[in-house]
This record gives structure tokens, C-alpha cells and sequence, in this order.
């Protein structure tokens, strides 16, 4: 195929019959819920100032879990972007046109979110009314912007669960212009590059990509399949020029973009200086700093053509207590300021599962803003967006990253804190009264830290009482039982805690068989997710988290019974993590204590059947049973 291939104008002129469901090769099927017919994107680039983007895409809906993708959803903001077009046709499975997108069918809704006061974010909707399955979608649309900063990434697989019939990405340069691409896991196709009196055109396509099953533990969708980055070297953004050559680059122009924007009303600058009269400790100046900003404003996002990425002022922030995350990092920038405290704004992609920034290809990859503040002995690291969040504590959020720092001198890629297995703790310990029919009553007092407390955060910050003991009673692995009392309270740190208190009835948790009493010691540790065997295994094994969880449980013996047997002591080793269950007797009570500890770690796809046999023999440990008799019949 040409390299200087062009869209046509409209649908419904497909050579190949409108794509009927029987032309589609068998094992495109294969675990398939759709598959894409035809995709064409063509990125043409103006100017510096200005782009626009085709596309053609026509993708066969194999039955009703495919039904998201017959919904076309065009994402864009009213201040910089223009929809030139969109159309759309509806076909059965034969072929044979159905429904056609009607003006009237369209939608054009705000996209503000429920934290925003103002954004221009908009998004166009077309669905289509009639739908029998199999059938086929297909939609052209034409995009126009000034927001030049963002290339497109070219991933035709839309998940797993679709295959690739054909796709192919275009990108027009003019002369003077260069563009910067980075390819994934193409399967030996690389771009095709032709010049022309214009300029460039680059030129990539993709054929029979089938749909694959996802493989337990293995890496994020977007590491496995084919992708073409792109990224602008010369851009423009509000009238402000810019260039992403390199990481130094880019940073300079975000720091021009918002240069003077750091300045205080007098007041203000005058509270922050006796709020912090006195204090020789640096980090101690920040954290009342940090403090007091909490204490004052709250987040809301204000997302308005070029102000998505350049804050409002200081002062503005001052006076109406509230800004969203650039906002707020400016302004406690401004704050510290104000304290003969340095710090730097620092772009992020936040997000628990977010991809990390490719160090090696400077690109807009962010959606966040943070603080960092450089320490001699230490880099304090600030979320300017939370009331309630630890001083100097990133989390599951924005941790374990690359952050561009924007400094006079340019900017700079540095990695956010991350948080090794003795930070990540869940440390429990239960006292358990046991009777002679098998019910007990449990006191357990746990307590997480660093990314163990994540959620437990939000839990005690987000949801009422109510709510609170209904999420306990879902995450308590106890068949059955009642939660008599329960407390959660926060412990603000570097390296934050939750301390979770629980007062339980349990009933029939031992079982009784004429004289003896059966009991599984680990009461809430049990490890029950054991992933099944894979064959012929094609991506790495990843582990998510370093941690550590310690189980002490005391079980104080009905009267008369005493232990009639104890198994042995288990320990577990593999490069994935260790395991360790003992128990001891004596003086009417059983004490059980356990420990797991887990590397984070991505390993070859051969060790996969190590991991589950990891987890099979902790999950058979966790169900060991002690045996105790009643010496008194």
C-alpha cells in the first residue's frame, strides 16, 4: 500500500461488499468479542500551531459484550479543538446498511466532572437505535486543533478481546518540521518514510492481529501490544512557543507558561513569615507550610482551553481558597517562597496503574500536578490536592514515577519515593476466646502502613460510619460472624498508618466432633488466590507490590481441652517472596504466627509455573488444621 494514502470523503464505498461478518478468517474469531475491520488514522500537521486528524474506523460487534464499541465517543475542548464532521453507518451482519447517523443522533455534553467548577472539556456521542447481533459499525470523523503539544498514539487493538483485521496510521509533516516516534512491539513492521516537495509522510499498517486472553500476572495491555508514539519537536500552545527535543526543553517552556504566577498578596506573604517565625528546621518549615495550605483551601478543577495546563495566579488562590491541582501547587510553592523555601511545580501521571513516563522520548505524559521540594539531606515530595493526606507522603497515587520538575533552568526528570516491603506492613494480632461448641469471640488490632493504608485512607475519609462497617464486613474473610464494635483511625507520616480495631462474634468457627474440635488458626490472613496453570505462557510474570503482613494470633482454649495435634512448622522460599506459619502450645492457650513477605518484580514468562506453585503450597499452609480433645470425658 502507498504511502501517500488519503481518506476518502464518505462511507459506504467500501471495495470489499461493507465488510460482511463471513469474510472475517476464522481465527480472528478466536476469542474474540469484535474485530476491527478497518482503521485509518491520518494526522496531518499544519503548523506548528495547528493539526488535524482523520479517521476511519470499522469494527464487526460478535455478540452483546462487544456493544461499548458501537458508541462513538469524541473526546475535545470547545476553546482549542473543532469537530469538522463525523458520520456513521450501522450494517447487519451481511453487509447491508441498517441505520445511519442523523444529526439527531448526535451528542454534544459537557464533560465536566463533579470536582470542576468550569472546564471546556466537551465530548460528541453518536449511538446507533437497532442493533442485532453479529453486526458491523463503521465511523468517519475529522478533528482540527491548536492544542499542537499532543501527537496521537497509535494503538489499534482496542483490548484484548479484539482482533486487528487492518489498520494503518499516516502522518503528514510539512518541511521544517520534525517529527519524533517511538514503535512497540511492532511484529516487524517499521514506518515507511517517503519525502515529498511538502514535507514527510510516515507511514505504518498492521494486519491479522488476533484476539489473545489475558495471562494471570502479566504486564499492562499497553506494554504487550503493538503502539506507535508520536510527539511534536517545535510546538505551540496559547501563543507560547515550545519545543520537546528534550526533557530540558519541555520543562523550560512549562516554566514559562506559568513564570510571575508565584506572587502573594502582602497579607498573605506576612502570615506565612510569623507562621514560620522561629523554625530552624527545614522540613518542620514545610510541614507547617503544608499544613496551613491544607487547612485553607480545597480542590476544585477549572479546566478552560490553555488553562488546563497554565495555573491561575497565586493571589487568586489566596483570595478564594480553592484552585485545582496546578493551582495549588502554586501556591504553596508560593507559600515556601514566602518562607525562604525552594520548590519546584513537577508534572506527573497519576494513577495506581498509570504507564511510566518513557525516559528515553520526551512527551506530554502527564495528568497531574505535584510539588517537589529539595532537601540537602532529603527531597520532600508535596499533594497539594488533599486535605487529609500525610505530609510529605505520595502513595500508590503519584509514587514509584518519573515527575518533570520545572525549573528556571529546564526541566527535569527525577523519580518520585518509592516504597520498599518494610514501608508496606500489615501487622495484626488477635486475641481469641474459644468455647467448647466452636464459636469465639475476637479482639484484632491491625495496623497498615505505607501502601497497605491506601485504601484504608480513603475508607476512613470518604465513606460514612455506616459505610465504613459495610466495606469491614466485606473485607473480613470470615464465613460468618458479627461486628460488635469497630474503629479505624490514621496515624499522619512520612510513611502513614491505619490502625483497624475489631470486636467479633464468630460463630461455629471450630468444628466439634464428639470429643475433639477441629480449628484453621489463621483466622483472617488465609491466602485463597492461587492462579491457574497457563500454557505456553507469552508475557513476563509481574508482581505489583514489595510488602510484608505479620499475623499473631493467641487462642485461648475452651476449659478441659487440650492439644492433641500441632502441625509442624512450614517455611516457603522463592524469588517471589518467603512464607513462614508456626504454632506453640501451652498453658490453655494455642499462639499462631505467620509472616508473608513479597517481592515487587517483573520475572521471565518461564517462571510463571514457580509463582503458582508459590501460591499453591502458602494457600495450603494458611488452611492447617490443630486438633484439641477434651481430657475431661
Amino acid at each position: 500500500m502507498a504511502a501517500g494514502l488519503l481518506l476518502g470523503p464518505g462511507l459506504l464505498q467500501a471495495a470489499d461488499g461493507n465488510y460482511p461478518v463471513s469474510s472475517i478468517a476464522s481465527h480472528l474469531k478466536e476469542n474474540a468479542h469484535a474485530v476491527v475491520r478497518k482503521y485509518e488514522t491520518v494526522f496531518t500537521v499544519k503548523s506548528p500551531a495547528e493539526t488535524v486528524q482523520k479517521t476511519h474506523l470499522v469494527i464487526t460487534l460478535l455478540h452483546e459484550k462487544a456493544r461499548e464499541y458501537a458508541e462513538l465517543t469524541i473526546g475535545y475542548n470547545s476553546q482549542l479543538d473543532k469537530i469538522n464532521f463525523i458520520s456513521g453507518v450501522l450494517y447487519d451482519s451481511y453487509g447491508k446498511p441498517v441505520e445511519k447517523l442523523k444529526n439527531s443522533d448526535l451528542m454534544d455534553v459537557s464533560a465536566v466532572s463533579s470536582i470542576s467548577l468550569m472546564e471546556s472539556s466537551r465530548v460528541k456521542i453518536g449511538r446507533f437505535k437497532h442493533f442485532q447481533y453479529p453486526c458491523t459499525v463503521e465511523f468517519e470523523y475529522e478533528e482540527t486543533t491548536t492544542a499542537t503539544k499532543f501527537y496521537p498514539r497509535w494503538h489499534p487493538q482496542l483490548d484484548m478481546d479484539v482482533a486487528v483485521e487492518q489498520a494503518s496510521f499516516q502522518v503528514v509533516m510539512p518541511a521544517g518540521l520534525e517529527l519524533r516516534y517511538r514503535e512497540q512491539n511492532l511484529p516487524g513492521t517499521k514506518a515507511a518514510i517517503q519525502n515529498t516537495p511538502a514535507g514527510k509522510v510516515y507511514y505504518w499498517e498492521l494486519e491479522n492481529i488476533p484476539a489473545s486472553e489475558k495471562e494471570p500476572h502479566s504486564p499492562t495491555f499497553m506494554e504487550t501490544t503493538p503502539v506507535v508514539y508520536t510527539a511534536p519537536t517545535d510546538f505551540e500552545m496559547g501563543g507560547i512557543k515550545g519545543s520537546m527535543r528534550t526533557w530540558e526543553d519541555f520543562g523550560k517552556w512549562y516554566y514559562q507558561l506559568n513564570a510571575k504566577r508565584d506572587q502573594l498578596p502582602e497579607e498573605a506573604r506576612q502570615k506565612v513569615i510569623r507562621l514560620t517565625a522561629g523554625i530552624q528546621d527545614p522540613v518542620e518549615k514545610v510541614r507547617k507550610v503544608y499544613e496551613y495550605m491544607q487547612g485553607h483551601t480545597r480542590y476544585i478543577s477549572i479546566q478552560l482551553g490553555i488553562g488546563g495546563w497554565q495555573t491561575f495566579e497565586a493571589k487568586t488562590v489566596a483570595e478564594k481558597g480553592y484552585g485545582d491541582c496546578k493551582a495549588l501547587s502554586n501556591y504553596t510553592m508560593a507559600l515556601l517562597k514566602a518562607a525562604g523555601v525552594t520548590s519546584y511545580c513537577a508534572s506527573v501521571m497519576a494513577g495506581s496503574n498509570a504507564p511510566l513516563a518513557p525516559v528515553d522520548f520526551p512527551s506530554s505524559h502527564s495528568n497531574h500536578m505535584i510539588l517537589c521540594v529539595p532537601m540537602p539531606k532529603d527531597t520532600i515530595w508535596l499533594e497539594c490536592t488533599s486535605q487529609t493526606e500525610a505530609f510529605g507522603y505520595m502513595g500508590g497515587f503519584t509514587g514509584n514515577r518519573y515527575a518533570l520538575l520545572a525549573t528556571p533552568e529546564g526541566g527535569k526528570l527525577v523519580r518520585t519515593p518509592t516504597y520498599k516491603a518494610t514501608d508496606n506492613l500489615q501487622q495484626r494480632h488477635i486475641e481469641v476466646t474459644l468455647d467448647a461448641s466452636g464459636d469465639a469471640v475476637a479482639e484484632a488490632t491491625t495496623v497498615y502502613t505505607g501502601l497497605q493504608q491506601d485504601e484504608m485512607e480513603m475508607v476512613i475519609n470518604q465513606l460514612s460510619p455506616e459505610d465504613q462497617k459495610k466495606y469491614l464486613y466485606k473485607s473480613v474473610s470470615i464465613p460468618s460472624f458479627d461486628m460488635d464494635k469497630f474503629s479505624l483511625t490514621r496515624q499522619k507520616g512520612r510513611i502513614p498508618a491505619v490502625t483497624e480495631k475489631l470486636s467479633l462474634t464468630v460463630r461455629k468457627y471450630a468444628s466439634r466432633s464428639g470429643t475433639r474440635i477441629f480449628l484453621t488458626p489463621n483466622l483472617m490472613s488465609a491466602w485463597s488466590s492461587v492462579p491457574p496453570p497457563v500454557e505456553n505462557r507469552r508475557t513476563d510474570v509481574v508482581t505489583n507490590m514489595d510488602f510484608i503482613d505479620t499475623d499473631t494470633v493467641v487462642y485461648h482454649l475452651p476449659r478441659g481441652f487440650g492439644i492433641e495435634f500441632v502441625p509442624e512448622k512450614v517455611e516457603i522460599s522463592s524469588k517471589f517472596g518467603s512464607y513462614s506459619a508456626a504454632m506453640e502450645a501451652r498453658d490453655g492457650m494455642l499462639t499462631y504466627t505467620r509472616r508473608m513477605s513479597m517481592h515487587k518484580g517483573r520475572y521471565p514468562a518461564a517462571t510463571y509455573p514457580e509463582l503458582v506453585e508459590f501460591y499453591r503450597k502458602v494457600a495450603k499452609a494458611d488452611k492447617m488444621q490443630v486438633v484439641f480433645v477434651n481430657k475431661g470425658l
